[in-house]
């Protein structure tokens, strides 16, 4: 059924084999498909090729991955590092044929992406840029979100694969366009973090059981996917172990802010939230988690966010008090 979808090109190159990519070609691999693998820690590609056994095979070299694939796949940290994969000595785009399609499923910079696919279209390579919403875990369970750009057919060519990986594919318009809509989520998804956090503080400060907050919030207008499966999961419990970079969210709100200076767009909060991610970001490791945003917002305001009763307790209080 895969073969028939992809018109025969069972031949894909995946580029990137980290927290997401390596479940991602996962799913592709074992959907039938010949997996080509590559990775700037080759111990990496080549771990990931025996987990999956037959199908899976690595390459010394990205030029020789590109000659053996009719799609590659790039999950990379930024637009610049999918640019360098492409055209560096050694790179992609000695390899690819007349005909062939990059994908890149990167959060990349647009004016990048653009620049990237302009190089490759000398060669007569197509592009389509399809970031992703879903974190690690929807990596890991083929429960994605895609945000596309690029032409229709083009789209239609890598369909399948994107259904293999993920749940949801949104075609956002020309090439680029996929990267312009996965910072504006990025941006807004910061804007929610950060909310929350404040929010957290001044109910503490207040006297508030900080599970109970959660608790409303998650009931009420103040709900979003943060609340929902980052503060209880992450700061509550003081692990602070999500897998989405502090740096990575820096970069996708900064591209945002960027796009809104072209269009001249007055956007005073994008503003204020690019300047608190950087001034969180120059307090941890370039690898911190995300979550350590929230280490600022205490620190600023000198208050932990701590929890409380669990949602379980606070019902068999309630249900023991007098009526």
């Amino acid at each position: 059924m895969v073969t028939k979808l992809l018109n025969d090109e069972t031949a894909v190159g995946f580029v990137g084999l980290g927290v997401m990519g390596a479940p991602m070609a996962t799913h592709l691999h074992r959907a039938g498909l010949q997996v080509g693998l590559y990775d700037l820690d080759g111990a990496v590609a080549k771990r990931l090729a025996k987990t999956l056994g037959p199908r899976a095979k690595t390459y010394r070299s990205l030029a020789q991955l590109a000659a053996a694939s009719s799609i590659v796949i790039t999950m990379l940290p930024n637009g610049q590092v999918v640019q360098d994969v492409v055209l560096q000595a050694g790179g992609l785009l000695e390899g690819l044929k007349p005909g062939s399609l990059l994908l890149d499923t990167s959060s990349s910079e647009p004016w990048l992406t653009r620049a990237t696919a302009a190089r490759l279209k000398t060669h007569k390579v197509a592009m389509v840029d399809a970031p992703v919403s879903g974190a690690a875990w929807g990596a890991q369970e083929a429960n994605l979100v895609f945000m596309v750009g690029g032409g229709k057919a083009d789209l239609k060519r890598v369909q399948p694969l994107l259904n293999l990986m993920g749940r949801a594919v949104f075609h956002l318009g020309p090439l680029g366009s996929g990267d312009a809509m996965k910072s504006i989520n990025t941006l807004i998804t910061a804007v929610t973090f950060a909310a929350a956090a404040e929010g957290l503080v001044i109910g503490q400060s207040q006297g508030l059981d900080v599970a109970a907050i959660v608790d409303v919030l998650n009931e009420s207008t103040g709900m979003s996917w943060i609340t929902h499966n980052h503060i209880r999961q992450r700061i509550v419990s003081r692990s602070f172990d999500d897998t989405f970079k502090l740096d990575l969210m820096l970069k996708d709100v900064g591209t945002a802010n960027t796009l809104a200076r072209e269009n001249a767009n007055t956007v005073p909060l994008s503003v204020l939230t690019h300047q608190l991610y950087q001034a969180a970001a120059r307090l941890v490791d370039k690898d911190a988690s995300v979550s350590e945003l929230v280490r600022r917002v205490e620190a600023q305001s000198g208050v932990e966010i701590a929890g409380g009763n669990s949602p379980q307790d606070r019902k068999t209080i309630l249900n023991s008090l007098p009526r």
